[in-house]
């Protein structure tokens, strides 16, 4: 783990433990400050972002009218039974629920993600293309022709597995041709 990566996860559970709806993700502990400590045990659980089982009394986040414009919107089909609309309700409820969990932790001073891959200074310099990679590439290409078309030099890369280089011409083995088009028989004796 780089130090970085080290960094942003204190700054990310720093900020998780000055959210008063996340605090009751934590377990019985007290936050600390050592972070193989906060790691080293699960404090919460993911069932902890899904909407309360008793709260099923509160006011629905989006209404059966709500649900069947948006499937109507989606050229989703329409629920078959009231129990199929109650299941999409149910599911739209706890996602409506996760999502609002997600958006009210405090990031700030997080850096965001720009993908999901290791973005130490080690990887991002394994990914960087330098100049000792393009004169690798530029040394298996050659310029031909009137219009300078680049054509990449004949090698084991594309060699077909029988051992034969591929000669260019994609209509080889097509059983009828007309012209640069190959021809397909229909079933019905038709040509298309």
């Amino acid at each position: 783990m780089t130090m970085a990566s080290l960094q942003a996860g204190q700054r990310l559970l720093r900020s998780f433990a000055r959210n008063p709806s996340f605090i009751r993700l934590y377990s019985s502990k007290p936050p600390t400050s050592d972070i193989e400590s906060i790691l080293a045990e699960p404090s919460w659980s993911v069932r902890s972002l899904l909407p309360d089982q008793s709260s099923e009394s509160s006011k629905p986040p989006i209404t059966p009218k709500q649900l069947h414009h948006l499937l109507r919107l989606s050229a989703l089909p329409q629920p078959a039974s009231a129990a199929e609309e109650q299941s999409m309700l149910k599911t739209l409820k706890s996602q409506i629920h996760f999502v609002k969990e997600m958006q009210s932790v405090d990031t700030a001073g997080v850096e965001p993600l720009r993908s999901i891959r290791d973005e130490s200074p080690a990887a991002v310099k394994e990914t960087t293309i330098g100049l000792d990679r393009l004169k690798d590439a530029i040394s298996k290409e050659r310029v031909t022709g009137r219009r300078r078309r680049v054509q990449r030099v004949q090698n084991e890369r594309n060699t077909r597995p029988d051992g034969s280089a591929w000669d260019g011409n994609a209509l080889g083995s097509a059983s009828k041709t007309k012209g640069p088009y190959f021809i397909v028989e229909t079933g019905s004796g038709g040509v298309s």
